[in-house]
C-alpha cells in the first residue's frame, strides 16, 4: 500500500482526489500497488464524502512515517515553501502544481530532495497536462537543445483568440474570460505576463542547467495590443500570440517573455483558445511540438497524479532533473539581440522620416484610415538600434503607437 497526501485543497487539489478515485484501478495497475489518499491538508471545511481525511495542521503529514508521496497544490511560495523542505528532509517525495515555487526555489529543492534520497516533481507546473517537464530530461536527452518557444499562458491566448477572431477589443475579451473563469478578478499575473515567464524560466532552468530567476526575464504583456494591431498583422499574414522562448545566445541565455507576430503558418500561430503549445528545438530531432490544455482542474491533475504515481515507483532522485543555481545572472541583455519590429506609427510625412532612420521596410498599405497612421515590418536588426531609431523619430513630431516583435517559428 502507497499512502499519499495532499495539501490544498482548491481547484487542482479537489482534481487530484477526484482523478486517483476516479481512476483507481488504472493508477495502481500502472503502479503496481494499491494506493490510498491517507490526509488532506487544508485551512477550510468541505461537505464532500472524504470529509474524514481532511487536516488543518501540517505536522499531520509531515510526522506520519506512513505517508512517502505528496502532492503540493496550494500555490504561492510560503508556506509552500517550508512545507515542502521540510517533507523532502523527513524523506518523503513531493510533487507540485506551483510554478510560481520551481521557478523561484526549484534549484534548492532538487538538491535537498537529492540529499535525502527522494524526488521533487513538477510536470504540472507548465503546461497543465501537456508532457514537457519528462521529455525534456528524457526523451530528448540525446539532443542539445538549441531553442524553445511557447504559448504558455491559456488566458492571454483565450483573449487573443477572440481579438483575432471575433474582433473583440482587450477589455471585453478579458471580461469574457473572467466571466469563463479563465482569468481571475485581478489578472495580472496572465495578462502582464508574470504566469508566463515563471513557466519558461522553469524551461530554461532545465534545457540549460543553469539557473533563471524570473526577476532577470524581460517580460511584457498584451494589454497594449488593440484591435488596429491585429488587423494589421492579420493583412501582413500574421497573428499575434503571447510567446515565452529561451535560447543560447553567446555565453549566456536569451530568455523573455512578450506579444510576438507569427507567420500564420507556423504551428503555434494556430494554436487558439485556452490551449497551450511549446515547440522544442533540438539539434538532432529538429522541432518538436507539444500541445494541449495548459490548464484547468483535470488536465492540471493528470500531470500531478502522474507525477505522484511516478515517485512511488521510483527507489531513488531522478539526478536528470536538476538545475545549478551558483548565483550567477546568465540572461543576457536583450536589447543587444537580433529581431525585426512590427510598428505602427501616427504623424506627418511618416513615409520621408521612416526612410531616412530605417534602410529597407515593408509597409502594410491597405489597412490604412486616416492619413497620418502608417504600420511596417522592419528588417531584422539589433533592438537597441530599433529603439534608437524610433527615438529618433519621436524627436521629429511621429508618436509610436505600438511596437511588437516578429518571430519565425
Amino acid at each position: 500500500m502507497i499512502y499519499m497526501a495532499v495539501m490544498g485543497h482548491g481547484t487542482v487539489g479537489s482534481g487530484v482526489v477526484e482523478v486517483i478515485h476516479t481512476n483507481k484501478y488504472q493508477v495502481e495497475k500502472n503502479l503496481g500497488e494499491q494506493v490510498c489518499i491517507k490526509r488532506i491538508l487544508d485551512l477550510r471545511d468541505f461537505d464532500v464524502p472524504y470529509a474524514d481525511l481532511f487536516t488543518k495542521d501540517f505536522n499531520d503529514i509531515l510526522e506520519d512515517d506512513d505517508i512517502s508521496v505528496v502532492a503540493e497544490v496550494m500555490g504561492g511560495i510560503h508556506p509552500a515553501y517550508e512545507f515542502t523542505k521540510s517533507l523532502l528532509e523527513r524523506g518523503k517525495s513531493v510533487c507540485t502544481s506551483n510554478k510560481e515555487l520551481v521557478a523561484a526555489k526549484g534549484a534548492e529543492l532538487l538538491q535537498i530532495a537529492a540529499d535525502h534520497h527522494v524526488n521533487y516533481f513538477f510536470e504540472a507546473s507548465v503546461g497543465g497536462g501537456i508532457p514537457i517537464i519528462r521529455p525534456l530530461h528524457t526523451c530528448l536527452a540525446a539532443n542539445r537543445i538549441e531553442e524553445i518557444a511557447g504559448i504558455l499562458n491559456g488566458t492571454t491566448n483565450f483573449i487573443l483568440t477572440k481579438m483575432i477572431h471575433d474582433k473583440m477589443d482587450f477589455s471585453d475579451a478579458l471580461k469574457l474570460a473572467q466571466e469563463l473563469g479563465y482569468a481571475e478578478r485581478n489578472p495580472s499575473a496572465d495578462v502582464d505576463g508574470h504566469d508566463a515567464c515563471r513557466k519558461i524560466c522553469i524551461l530554461a532552468d532545465l534545457a540549460y542547467g543553469k539557473n533563471v530567476a524570473p526577476e532577470a526575464v524581460h517580460t511584457e504583456g498584451i494589454s497594449s495590443i488593440s484591435l488596429r494591431d491585429v488587423a494589421y498583422a492579420d493583412a501582413a499574414g500574421y497573428s499575434i500570440k503571447l510567446i515565452g522562448r529561451t535560447k543560447p545566445e553567446g555565453e549566456g541565455l536569451l530568455c523573455m517573455v512578450s506579444p510576438a507576430l507569427l507567420p500564420k503558418e507556423s504551428p503555434l500561430a494556430g494554436i487558439n483558445g485556452v490551449f497551450n503549445g511549446i515547440l522544442v528545438r533540438g539539434n538532432a530531432i529538429g522541432d518538436v511540438m507539444f500541445y494541449g490544455q495548459g490548464a484547468g482542474k483535470l488536465a492540471t491533475a493528470s500531470a500531478v497524479v502522474a507525477d505522484m504515481i511516478d515517485m512511488a515507483k521510483s527507489k531513488d532522485c531522478v539526478t536528470s532533473l536538476s538545475w545549478v543555481d551558483d548565483g550567477k545572472n546568465y540572461v543576457v541583455d536583450y536589447k543587444t539581440t537580433r529581431v525585426a519590429f512590427y510598428v505602427r506609427l501616427q504623424g506627418k510625412d511618416l513615409r520621408n522620416k521612416i526612410y531616412r532612420q530605417f534602410e529597407k521596410v515593408t509597409f502594410i498599405e491597405h489597412l490604412r484610415e486616416a492619413e497620418d497612421e502608417i504600420a511596417f515590418i522592419t528588417p531584422v536588426m539589433v533592438e537597441k538600434d530599433f529603439y534608437a531609431r524610433i527615438a529618433a523619430l519621436s524627436s521629429h513630431g511621429v508618436q509610436l503607437k505600438n511596437s511588437i516583435r516578429v518571430l519565425d517559428y
